[in-house]
């Protein structure tokens, strides 16, 4: 029998969990900052800056001085995250010393990244007093991935082990998610007509791309490769739906050995790299006369979190930036919202199947007598950090659209969360990303046909049936025009 949990199990124990307190937290604390007391405007911000006195501040203008807003930051998320990492019984003193100098060095890739010659796009040029710039949308999260693969392949091993105990993006850009449910939630009720069409239409293109991918994909690494049920199912679900999270629920609900889940998750990292580099500026170049198609189908074939949410981010400012130059102004944010809301569906999608995988290795596969499979399975296999997402968003939709707030208040308490808060919790993502990524370690695991058979799927399937099912359901949507 498999193991029977309490609806309640893991709670206070897991990162999928914590992901959804932490988020939640700081979204509360914006909503109450509405009635006037501002508990969010101490949250540091990094805006693109020509002169580096002006690099970081708080949130909220006057409210605080720069030092003492990044000091507060890192002081209270530490705080936070600490307690979380307590609760889930990892080692403080390692985490506390990680997690700090992850912290750290972020901060020093976010400043070095917003330099106006470097990011800033032709949006932002004349604003910042310059005619020339490197126009790298996004440049942040590039160096902070980059920053992070040199520390977690070119310094001493003992080095490296220390960063890993900090070095968390799963739980840092769940975390993001959550908040960035907010921001979907002020937008519902600016655009609720948009919004609520992006949800529908999000639904039905991962339902239709994921009916392809999975079996596709499966098929491939079984007859193309030779790969056996355990390493094939576990590719697919990577490929699938949502890369680190899917393919080690997939691993417990069939029982795999563990070093199956562990190394595909460290392939899934590896591609993430590439697909964040050269899918953002190639859809910009071809595809940004239909910017939510574009969007909507990044989504569907980045299969990470943190690099879905990373990429879409970079997306939106490049589309936006390359359509300005023709006196077209669109609205931040909802390209990276359409490949959001795509990947958030088919984040959903890992308790089902891991449930029907279960039932399927369980009676069809291993064939053991006796042996039942409870529907409480699903629950358990949900990503909970999703609940979050939705949480915040519908709260926060439900309080404006009912009029029991103002949307200039929500706007004043949450504004900091759903910006400041999660784009620093996207770049500790990224540098954790990197960290954590030894090449050294993929190429002694003998990961070569692995490998192989992942990157005919992302070509020869995921890529371009995403992009095209992105296509078929957001075909024709626009953002709204920027107010």
């Amino acid at each position: 029998m498999l193991e029977q949990r309490r609806w309640y199990s893991g709670m206070f124990s897991t990162e999928d969990w914590w992901s959804v307190w932490i988020g939640l937290f700081f979204v509360l604390l914006g909503i109450v900052a509405t009635s006037g007391v501002d508990l969010t405007g101490w949250i540091v911000k990094f805006p693109k800056w020509v002169d580096i006195t002006k690099s970081f501040s708080a949130s909220h203008k006057g409210l605080l001085s720069p030092v003492a807003s990044l000091v507060l930051s890192y002081i209270l998320f530490t705080v936070v995250t600490g307690i979380g990492a307590k609760c889930m019984k990892w080692d403080l003193k390692k985490y506390f010393i990680a997690w700090s100098i992850i912290f750290w060095l972020t901060v020093v890739f976010y400043v070095v990244g917003q330099n106006a010659y470097i990011c800033a796009t032709s949006l932002d040029q004349k604003k910042f007093g310059i005619d020339h710039s490197l126009s790298l949308g996004g440049a942040c999260y590039i160096i902070a991935l980059f920053a992070g693969l040199f520390i977690g392949n070119l310094t001493p091993k003992w080095f490296r082990n220390l960063m890993r105990e900090g070095a968390k993006p799963e739980w840092f850009i769940k975390v993001a998610i959550v908040c960035l449910g907010t921001k979907l939630g002020l937008k519902a009720i600016a655009a609720k007509g948009f919004a609520i069409h992006l949800v529908l239409t999000g639904c039905c293109a991962t339902i239709a791309a994921y009916l392809l991918f999975w079996p596709l994909a499966y098929a491939v690494a079984r007859k193309g490769f030779k790969l056996s049920r355990e390493w094939a199912a576990c590719m697919a679900s990577a490929v699938s739906i949502c890369g680190v999270s899917a393919a080690i629920a997939t691993g417990g609900s069939i029982r795999a050995r563990p070093i199956v889940p562990v190394m595909i998750s460290s392939l899934v990292v590896v591609f993430a790299v590439f697909q964040l580099v050269v899918l953002p500026p190639v859809l910009t170049a071809y595809w940004s006369h239909d910017p939510i198609a574009a969007g909507a189908g990044l989504g569907l074939t980045v299969k990470t979190d943190g690099a879905d949410a990373a990429a879409g981010a970079i997306l939106d400012e490049l589309i936006r930036a390359k359509v300005a130059e023709q006196g077209i102004h669109w609205d931040e944010g909802w390209i990276l919202a359409s490949a959001i809301m795509t990947k958030i569906w088919i984040d959903m999608f890992i308790g089902i199947w891991a449930f029907v995988l279960a039932v399927i290795w369980v009676y069809y596969i291993e064939r053991r007598p006796g042996e039942t499979v409870p529907k409480s399975e699903i629950w358990f296999r949900f990503p909970k950090f999703v609940l979050g997402y939705f949480i915040a968003w519908f709260l926060v939709m439900g309080l404006g659209l009912g009029n029991i707030m103002s949307f200039e208040g929500l706007e004043f308490g949450l504004k900091p969360i759903e910006g400041s808060l999660r784009k620093l919790f996207f770049m500790l993502t990224f540098t954790s990303i990197g960290i954590i990524t030894d090449f050294r370690e993929l190429a002694q695991e003998g990961l070569g046909r692995v490998a192989a058979a992942k990157a005919t799927v992302y070509v020869l399937i995921v890529i371009p049936i995403g992009l095209f099912i992105g296509w078929l359901f957001h075909h024709g949507m626009m953002p709204p025009t920027a107010p």
